[in-house]
């Protein structure tokens, strides 16, 4: 039996758009209904135009009946994260600060895809800002996990994951600060890619931690990471943390390596608060890549204790740094009842940002202050070293290095809500990868008891991209955990 259009990859729907099996305006009405259809109880999108992207669709369309079509992504709708500027369409950072605002220009990564065809489809919720690990933050309502909806689809990226493990786009795009590509991806039980930081241009991107946001990509399939991969990665002059190397045809790339591996387990992953059945279907994995001829090899990464609290450090510093621009004054929310200049920008942001934004900045700007930026943030710095030369010295013995990507399964809304620090010990696995620069993927590799997604986290070396996603496509060639589909339809629609 076919698969929906909804539930198709971005692979198949490509072919099906090439052989003219579909059009372009056929599958992106088929994706507007069926987020019509479920997005009341999922609540994915902050917002979306159903006329524009069909109106992209018939250019496509048009495009290819006259063989001037502009790749693989032609025709297909793509979610973004609503911290990635699209010219025209909303950019609130799922805040009230930004409430109103109207993004001027396109990211470099909305300008590439849109250079190869792709549709731009709707804006996707998130934690404000990007601050959180279950999209419960956001000034515009939580979203629900797809596969359970009174549980959280994770964060920041909530959005990006859950419309896609819904259907309610092909592939979405997401940023990764500190997990939040990864981490929803593993809750939500879709495929997510952490690049080298870097690799793609965060030109366009809303700012939370500048030495550790990254864009990624959300998909079906690993094939599809590497498609998304091939259109969005390179330099911009206009990014200066931009890197220059050489780009690969990632997809290409992905059925030329066969492996085997060596491959690393970190025994500082595998400790106290990690859920025994994520245990299980991550042993499980690993015992999968030694029966195909890896490698496994125990391996210690001796600062991971202390990379939660060197990423609070860093991250709360450039965040205080950087949502200092919202102030009233140039764009965004704006007091309507200051007496001066001063008691504007402080009701200005008091009305604008919320809880947890506050709960950062005044954490960033603590750590920064006189007295205390060589006892915590210079420090954090250098202990941030330290967690990169861990890694780097792990890969001169192995290829990658595999772990859990969340400690649990999906939770409860409002489960941590009351717990800051439960909250952030969510990203416990993922967090090392952005204190390291280094490219991270999580692949669904099982389901709890009672249903839910579990995400096994794969590391790769520095601008490694080809052969991590030739890694997770060997173990995604023989199981089938990213074919399920959750039934949204049985389910009551959470409050």
């Amino acid at each position: 039996m076919s698969e929906p259009l909804h539930y198709k990859s971005v692979a198949e729907l490509s072919s099906e758009l090439s052989s003219k099996k579909i059009s372009s305006v056929e599958l992106t009405q088929a994706v507007i209904a069926r987020t019509k259809a479920v997005d009341a109880k999922v609540r994915a999108f902050n917002s979306f135009d159903e006329a524009d992207a069909l109106a992209q669709a018939k250019a496509s369309d048009e495009r290819r009946s006259s063989a001037k079509t502009l790749g693989v992504l032609d025709g297909i709708p793509i979610g973004f994260k609503d911290v990635i500027s699209v010219k025209g369409q909303p950019l609130t950072a799922s805040s009230n600060m930004l409430k109103n605002f109207v993004s001027p220009y396109d990211a470099t990564v909305t300008q590439k895809l849109k250079g190869v065809g792709a549709i731009s489809w709707g804006r996707l919720n998130l934690d404000e800002f990007a601050m959180g690990s279950s999209t419960e933050n956001s000034a515009f309502g939580q979203t629900h996990n797809p596969w359970d909806l009174e549980r959280v689809p994770g964060g920041s990226s909530g959005g990006s994951a859950a419309a896609l493990a819904a259907g309610e786009a092909p592939a979405t795009l997401g940023s990764d600060t500190g997990g939040s590509i990864r981490q929803p991806a593993a809750l939500c039980g879709v495929v997510g890619l952490k690049p080298t930081y870097g690799l793609i241009s965060r030109y366009g991107l809303i700012a939370f931690a500048s030495s550790l946001d990254q864009i990624g990509p959300f998909t079906r399939t690993v094939e599809d990471s590497a498609i998304l991969l091939n259109a969005i990665a390179g330099h911009d002059p206009m990014d200066s943390t931009s890197f220059k190397t050489e780009i690969p045809d990632y997809r290409a790339e992905l059925k030329k390596r066969k492996g085997p591996w060596k491959l690393g387990i970190p025994k500082e992953y595998f400790g106290e608060g990690l859920d025994p059945e994520v245990t299980k279907a991550v042993e499980d994995a690993v015992s999968f890549y030694k029966s195909k001829g890896c490698e496994i090899k125990e391996i210690s990464l001796p600062h991971t204790k202390y990379a939660v609290g060197v990423y609070y450090i860093i991250a709360t510093a450039e965040c205080s740094s950087n949502l200092a621009r919202y102030d009233g004054v140039r764009y965004g929310h704006r007091s309507k009842d200051a007496n001066d200049i001063l008691d504007l920008y402080f009701k200005s942001r008091a009305e604008g940002f919320g809880a947890e934004v506050k709960r950062r900045i005044i954490l960033g700007t603590y750590v920064l202050s006189s007295g205390y930026q060589d006892a915590y943030y210079v420090r954090a710095q250098k202990v941030r070293t330290l967690i990169r030369r861990d890694f780097l010295e792990a890969y001169k013995d192995v290829d990658a290095v595999i772990t859990p990507t969340s400690p649990t399964p999906a939770f409860k809304a409002g489960e941590k809500a009351a717990n800051p620090l439960a909250m952030y010990l969510c990203d416990v696995y993922t967090i090392g990868v952005n204190l390291a620069g280094l490219p991270g993927l999580s692949i669904p590799c099982g389901y709890s008891k009672s249903g839910l997604p579990i995400g096994l986290q794969l590391i790769g070396k520095p601008y490694g991209e080809s052969e991590l996603l030739s890694i997770a496509h060997s173990y995604e060639q023989e199981h089938t955990w990213g074919t399920r589909h959750p039934n949204i339809e049985a389910q009551k629609g959470a409050l």
